[in-house]
C-alpha cells in the first residue's frame, strides 16, 4: 500500500477509535516513514524537523487563548450573551428563528475572515465561546455551527478570488496550473469554481436544516462556570473590551500576527486595569491552556505533513492514480479528486495540496481532453477536498477550539465527522459534474 494513503488511513481510523488525536498523528506519521523504507530514527527525524511548521499558528492559538480569558473576565461574554437571548427569545417557537440566526451571524463572520477583514480562524475563539451560553439555552447543536464555520471560509475561498481567495486561486492554483503548462490566460476562475462551491452550499443546508436541527442539549453548569462571577459589566469596561478586540484585529493586519494582535490585546486589558495585574499572569496560563489541546494537534500535523512530503509517495500516488484512469474522462475526473482527498485529508491544507498535484494533473487531464477551465475546476476541487473534515486542517481545528473551551464538544465526532460528510460527499459529486459537464 501506498504510505500515504497507509498514514492517513491509519490516522483516521486511530483517531475514529476514541485513541488521543494528537498519539494518532503521530503514530500514523511514523507508520507511514517506515512503509515507505525510511528508517524509524529518519521518521523521527522528518518529524521534528517538520513540527516546528506548526508551532507558530500553535503560539497564536495559545495567546488567543489568554486573550479570551481577559475577554471572558471583561464582563463582555456576558453582555452580549445577555443581548442575544433578549433578540432570539428561548422559548419553543422562537428557538428555530434564533438557530439560524446564530447560524446566520456566524457565516457572516466566517466569510469576512477570508476577504473583508482577512484573519482567518483568528476570530472563532473571540466570537464563538461568548455565544455558547445561548447556544445552549436555545439547544442549537454546535455540529452545525461547526459546518457554519468550516463552510463560510471553504467556500469563500475556493470561490471568491479575494483576499485568501486571491491567494488560493490566483496566485496557487493558477499560477501551479500556468507553471505546469496550461494556458489560464482569458479564463474565469469563478466560472470554473461556480459549481463545486453549489456542493459546499447544499451540504450547508443539509447540517442546518436537516441533519442537525434538533434540539441537543448541553451541561449549562460548564458553560456558567466560565462565566462566574461576572454577571454585571460596567459601560467604561465594556468599551475597553471593544477597543481592545479592534486592536487585536487592526496589530494582526498590520504586521500579519496573530501573535502579536493577541498580545496587544491582553497587555491593553492589563495596562487598563480590566485585568488586575496581579492576576493576570495566572490568568494568562489559564488561557493558554484551554487551547493547548489545538496547539499540539497543529503542531503534531505540521511534523505529520513532513514525513509525508519525505517518504516520496505522494507523487508516487498521484502518478500511481494515473494507471487507474484509462481513456476514461468520467473515471479520470473520479480518481483524481479522491487522490487529492487523501492528500489534503494527510497535510491538512489545500493551500500545499495544489502544487503537488497541479505538475502530474495536467498532462494527464489535457491527454483525457478536459478543456482549460474543467482542469481549473479538477485541480481547484482536488485540493480543496479534504480541507473539511481533516484533523490537522485549520478549518476543523478552528472551530474545535472556540465551541470546546466547555469541553462539551469532541474534534472528530463533533467537527471532523460532521464537516467529513457534509462538505467533502457533496464537493466530491459536484467537483466531479463540474470536470466533466464544463466545456
Amino acid at each position: 500500500m501506498n504510505a500515504v494513503v497507509l498514514a492517513v488511513v491509519l490516522m483516521l481510523a486511530l483517531s475514529l477509535a476514541r485513541f488521543p488525536v494528537v498519539a494518532a498523528i503521530i503514530v500514523a506519521a511514523l507508520a507511514g516513514g517506515l512503509a515507505s523504507g525510511m528508517e524509524l530514527s529518519t521518521a523521527l527525524a522528518s518529524f521534528n524537523s517538520g513540527i516546528g511548521n506548526g508551532a507558530s499558528v500553535a503560539l497564536s492559538y495559545a495567546v488567543l487563548g489568554a486573550f479570551a480569558a481577559a475577554i471572558a473576565t471583561s464582563g463582555l461574554p456576558q453582555f452580549l450573551s445577555q443581548k442575544a437571548l433578549a433578540v432570539v427569545g428561548v422559548d419553543d417557537s422562537k428557538q428555530l428563528g434564533g438557530k439560524v440566526l446564530i447560524c446566520f451571524v456566524l457565516l457572516l463572520a466566517a466569510i469576512a475572515s477570508q476577504n473583508l477583514i482577512p484573519i482567518h480562524i483568528a476570530f472563532i475563539p473571540l466570537l464563538v465561546p461568548p455565544l455558547l451560553i445561548t447556544m445552549a439555552k436555545i439547544g442549537l447543536d454546535r455540529r452545525a455551527v461547526a459546518c457554519v464555520l468550516a463552510g463560510g471560509m471553504i467556500t469563500t475561498y475556493m470561490f471568491l478570488p479575494v483576499g485568501f481567495g486571491a491567494i488560493y486561486l490566483n496566485d496557487i492554483l493558477l499560477g501551479n496550473l500556468q507553471q505546469a503548462g496550461l494556458d489560464t490566460e482569458g479564463l474565469s476562475v469563478m466560472s470554473a469554481m461556480w459549481m463545486p462551491a453549489m456542493g459546499m452550499v447544499a451540504g450547508l443546508l443539509i447540517a442546518i436544516f436537516f441533519s442537525y436541527r434538533k434540539k441537543r442539549n448541553y451541561d449549562m453548569t460548564a458553560i456558567e462556570q466560565l462565566e462566574a462571577g461576572h454577571t454585571e459589566v460596567k459601560p467604561v469596561v465594556l468599551l475597553l473590551a471593544l477597543i481592545a478586540i479592534v486592536t487585536t484585529f487592526v496589530v494582526q493586519l498590520m504586521f500579519d500576527s496573530m501573535v502579536l494582535g493577541a498580545l496587544a490585546g491582553f497587555i491593553l486589558f492589563t495596562g487598563t486595569g480590566v485585568v488586575k495585574w496581579r492576576e493576570s499572569d495566572g490568568l494568562f496560563i489559564d488561557g493558554m491552556k484551554m487551547m493547548a489541546t489545538i496547539g499540539f494537534i497543529m503542531i503534531a500535523a505540521a511534523g505529520f505533513a513532513q514525513v509525508l512530503k519525505d517518504t516520496g509517495d505522494v507523487p508516487a500516488l498521484v502518478e500511481q492514480s494515473a494507471a487507474l484512469v484509462g481513456n476514461s474522462k468520467v473515471v479520470g475526473a473520479l480518481v483524481m479528486l479522491l487522490v487529492g482527498l487523501v492528500i489534503t485529508m494527510g497535510i491538512g491544507s489545500s493551500f500545499s495540496t495544489v502544487p503537488i498535484i497541479a505538475t502530474i494533473y495536467v498532462p494527464i487531464a489535457v491527454a483525457l481532453g478536459f478543456s482549460p477551465l474543467a482542469i481549473v475546476a479538477l485541480v481547484g476541487t482536488a485540493g480543496a477536498l479534504g480541507d473539511a473534515g481533516s484533523p490537522a486542517s485549520d478549518s476543523t481545528l478552528g472551530p474545535t477550539a472556540g465551541l470546546n473551551v466547555d469541553g462539551q464538544h469532541d474534534h472528530i465526532r463533533d467537527t471532523v465527522i460532521p464537516t467529513f460528510i457534509h462538505y467533502n460527499i457533496p464537493l466530491l459529486v459536484f467537483g466531479w459534474l463540474a470536470a466533466i459537464t464544463i466545456g
